[in-house]
């Protein structure tokens, strides 16, 4: 009886490990190659969460535009006060606004060569919005294969450790070459999903302000067409 009261903690304290799963034990015993992996997609995901709220915020700041802005420039227009609509314009920080001043400042010419200095600017101005949004697109493809990367390297690995066991497995060396696989591949995935979740959302919020640049302008145009 004695003897069984000894012997069971030794059953149950390899039970209680085997069901202990840390990722900070994972990404060790990993080994270098699955570590600096780790460590490039840790990288890939801080840069393009950076990205993404740096442009979200700008996207935002962006997309405000004062419903009585486009009212006060028709009054500007139509009462000849061109000098006042182009002072609300430079006082109004947002791309519609630049793009309408664009247009005033082109005022007395045809209405093509307006409609053409909008185009430009508005083009300029989808850049800004744009810009660095490509790293993130770049990460999300990126970052999956960078993952598949450790896990071909795992593969190596846990090949290589079998062919050199001498028909003696070393569980430990194996279990090593297959951390690397799946926890880089796991972590590649998730990075390449974040990356593409924001890539697409900020895409969608650029679509949305491009839209109503196009709107403001074609009312603008709109205005300087009609009848006198």
């Amino acid at each position: 009886m004695l003897s069984f009261i000894q012997e069971t903690p030794e059953v149950l304290d390899p039970a209680s490990e085997e069901k202990t799963l840390s990722i900070y034990k994972l990404i060790v015993d990993g080994g270098l190659g699955g570590q600096i992996i780790i460590a490039i997609l840790f990288v890939l995901l801080a840069v393009s969460l950076y990205i993404y709220f740096e442009r979200f915020f700008a996207i935002k700041a962006a997309a405000k535009v004062d419903k009585n802005f486009m009212n006060q420039i028709k009054d500007y227009v139509s009462s000849g006060k061109i000098e006042s609509a182009d002072a609300l314009c430079k006082s109004t920080n947002s791309p519609t606004a630049r793009l309408i001043e664009k247009g005033i400042s082109r005022i007395g010419k045809p209405l093509e060569d307006i409609n053409t200095a909008i185009e430009n600017a508005g083009k300029l101005e989808v850049y800004q919005l744009e810009k660095n949004v490509s790293v993130i697109a770049t990460i999300a493809g990126a970052a999956p294969m960078i993952g598949f990367l450790g896990t071909v390297i795992g593969m190596i690995v846990a090949i290589h450790e079998i062919a050199n066991s001498g028909g003696q497995i070393d569980i430990k060396m194996l279990s090593d070459g297959l951390y690397t696989a799946m926890t880089t591949t796991v972590a590649g995935l998730i990075v390449g999903i974040i990356a593409y979740i924001s890539y697409n959302h900020i895409v969608v919020r650029t679509d949305k302000v491009m839209y109503q640049m196009e709107a403001k302008s074609v009312e603008f145009l709109d205005l300087l067409n009609e009848p006198v």
